[in-house]
């Protein structure tokens, strides 16, 4: 899916008007897509009740919202972030989201590009950047996430601002610490952040990037965190010592939606609740994935370091919808930059082709949770995101520990 639109941007660039052009065409296919397929953006309609509750000085985890009985999921600090949503009427809610929700895809691109590849110029990164925009837009996670509404690019943009900065900046970190602020799991790139920065300082004696941008995320994590608590006490108080350990308030485990670790043993072993099974298999795929992460910060694979501790992060979450996955778009412009060292040649559009096909949702989704009963074959198609990448980690650590042995 991307390896062909980049591919084409080296051996014959495309003028930048006309990739521009060809965004802007897909784009406005997507939206009337969008619209066609009458999506709901349930999840904005969820944002904007909260943003209401903490206007009204209600309680925000008692609040219920839309027709699926939605409850507040996230930290106190989200719901004073949604508060704008309710400074404009629900149609303009809606077409603003999906607007921004469009330039976050061209920025988290960018972005990822020049993770990946920071030696572009500048008229290429925007040319590859149109091109690839183009065609992620129709990928599962990103179709979704318009679908619902929902804040997953705002998050991943935010992470991979940080890890695009100067070397030396001062802002390296803010963009981490807001998203944990909203949204606890990219708290485990600040895990890699401090990790690798105190490997590296041990090492060198000296301060280094990545620990100065780890402090600072966690500075400014507790910072809003801590203003969230004065500003809202009671709603603080709920969610540090109740709502945040209960998994069971986003969703049944062993839904299809479910894109992590535990939803594959949820269906795996017919329960709502795998219990000791998940904890051991996200301890242990954790902390050999996350192994991998810090030795690539070492060897100086930041955009490695960062795929890799992003993909940890979904799949040993206790859910991850698949709409949580956009971190795909880094990772398959990741894949077709290194295609010439991945083995079997045919790795990359297979890894493209999961996330285009929509391939989860062909099993029995319907209320009633059919997820309980699947067959071998609707497990596997039900869980091809955390397979998919289990794969990909297991590859590429055997390929290292391969060429440690062929070393000694």
């Amino acid at each position: 899916m991307t390896a062909s639109v980049l591919t084409r941007t080296r051996a014959r660039p495309w003028p930048l008007a006309t990739a521009a052009a060809v965004c802007l065409l897909s784009f406005a296919a997507f939206w009337v897509a969008q619209r066609l397929a009458h999506v709901n953006m349930l999840d904005v309609m969820v944002y904007r009740a909260e943003g209401e509750t903490v206007r009204a000085g209600g309680d925000l985890y008692a609040m219920r919202a839309t027709s699926a009985n939605l409850a507040m999921t996230y930290p106190p600090f989200a719901g004073l972030l949604f508060v704008p949503l309710t400074l404009v009427g629900v149609p303009l809610m809606r077409t603003l989201t999906t607007a921004g929700n469009l330039l976050l895809v061209v920025a988290l691109v960018q972005l990822s590009l020049r993770l990946v590849r920071p030696s572009l110029s500048r008229t290429d990164l925007w040319r590859a950047t149109f091109l690839v925009a183009a065609v992620v837009v129709w990928s599962e996670p990103v179709w979704t996430t318009l679908r619902y509404g929902q804040i997953n690019l705002l998050v991943a943009v935010a992470v991979l601002w940080d890890f695009t900065r100067r070397e030396g900046s001062r802002w390296a970190g803010l963009g981490i610490g807001l998203a944990t602020a909203v949204k606890l799991t990219p708290g485990l790139f600040v895990v890699l952040l401090l990790v690798a920065g105190f490997l590296r300082w041990r090492g060198e004696r000296g301060w280094n990037q990545w620990l100065r941008t780890g402090v600072t995320a966690t500075g400014v994590f507790l910072g809003i965190t801590l203003a969230s608590a004065l500003a809202l006490p009671h709603d603080a108080k709920r969610f540090w010592t109740e709502t945040l350990f209960e998994t069971g308030r986003v969703g049944f485990a062993e839904e299809t939606a479910n894109q992590s670790l535990r939803g594959v043993l949820a269906r795996l072993m017919h329960t709502d609740d795998p219990g000791m099974w998940w904890a051991a298999a996200a301890a242990v795929l954790g902390a050999v994935a996350m192994t991998l992460a810090v030795r690539a910060a070492l060897r100086g694979d930041k955009a490695l370091a960062v795929v890799v501790c992003a993909v940890t992060a979904l799949m040993i979450s206790p859910i991850s919808w698949s709409h949580h996955w956009v971190w795909c778009v880094p990772l398959l412009i990741l894949l077709v930059d290194r295609r010439a060292l991945i083995r079997p040649g045919w790795t990359v559009p297979a890894v493209a082709l999961v996330f285009a096909s929509f391939a989860l949702w062909w099993v029995p989704h319907d209320p009633g949770r059919p997820e309980l009963d699947q067959t071998a074959g609707q497990m596997v198609l039900s869980g091809v995101y955390p397979l998919t990448m289990t794969a990909l980690l297991a590859g590429y650590g055997l390929a290292r520990w391969r060429q440690a042995v062929a070393k000694e």
